[in-house]
């Protein structure tokens, strides 16, 4: 397996590939590498010739209060998990190889990007979409990968792959759970272990209002109040946002239809948790 920590370096790794009739998957991360990351690389070999993974630690998407100093690094121990899920090359670059002097270019997905998440954390997924879009261009993948986890995150680097008709696959593959259903995420090692013991409550509460759709209920307010009320339950947990969006446009819903996107996030202590599922209509009403 390869490192390689510039984008020309990198783009002449990709050249080569393609020159070889390779085609080549990607999977986007910023390390402290885990079975989900892991996944998606699984995901990629099974799909592609070439599988590239990144490592970059992205300044743009964090605010000024929150964890960009602290976010666990280690490139060593990354790079032989990366080359045990046969990964075969990975970029890992320095801010400099992503911005360059004079960086003034930003990607944003109007509307999308202000909703869910961002809503408490502004500008994160301006951050967030004008990186992959780097990403993308400097690796030239023909699939990248990413987790159901982040569902808000997919979606806008969907909406972004479309509308600037980039030719390349966004695929999204399931979320990886703990036994206790605690979604898989760096930031669960944030977590104290009275924390790490209550955590698994968001995956529950969203189970729940996921069970009051398919029990008849249609209402978003009345599953979202369930959800809520769950949470409410668990004096470590601290609500950040509970909410029943349309799953292609994450706009706020008033009715089950089609496909729902009940998504939650909240702090245990100083680990901010985020979950989500998808809410089948209930029999009867229209799809």
């Amino acid at each position: 397996m390869d490192i390689v920590t510039t984008a020309a370096g990198m783009k002449g790794w990709s050249r080569a590939a393609r020159a070889r009739g390779g085609r080549l998957g990607l999977v986007p991360t910023m390390g402290a590498l885990h079975d989900g990351h892991l996944s998606l690389a699984a995901r990629a070999r099974g799909e592609c010739d070439v599988v590239s993974l990144s490592i970059y630690v992205n300044p743009l998407q964090f605010g000024p209060q929150e964890d960009f100093a602290r976010y666990p690094r280690d490139l060593k121990r990354d790079a032989e998990l990366a080359r045990g899920a046969g990964v075969d090359v990975v970029f890992a670059p320095d801010d400099g190889e992503i911005h360059l002097p004079g960086h003034r270019t930003w990607v944003e997905v109007s509307g999308m990007q202000d909703a869910l998440c961002g809503r408490s954390r502004p500008g994160h997924f301006r951050g967030v979409a004008t990186v992959v879009l780097k990403l993308l261009a400097i690796a030239t993948p023909a699939a990248a990968y990413f987790g159901e986890k982040d569902t808000q995150q997919l979606r806008i680097i969907r909406r972004m792959a479309s509308d600037l008709h980039l030719d390349c696959a966004i695929v999204g593959c399931p979320t990886v759970r703990e036994e206790d259903g605690l979604a898989i995420s760096s930031r669960n090692a944030y977590l104290t272990p009275e924390e790490r013991r209550a955590a698994p409550i968001l995956h529950r509460a969203l189970e729940e209002g996921a069970a009051l759709a398919r029990a008849g209920e249609a209402g978003a307010a009345r599953i979202v109040a369930r959800v809520r009320g769950t949470l409410a339950s668990d004096p470590l947990a601290r609500v950040d946002y509970v909410e029943a969006v349309d799953d292609e446009t994450l706009e706020t819903v008033t009715t089950v239809r089609g496909r729902v996107l009940l998504a939650a996030a909240a702090w245990f202590g100083r680990a901010r948790l985020i979950d989500n599922v998808v809410l089948s209509a209930p029999e009867g009403l229209p799809t």
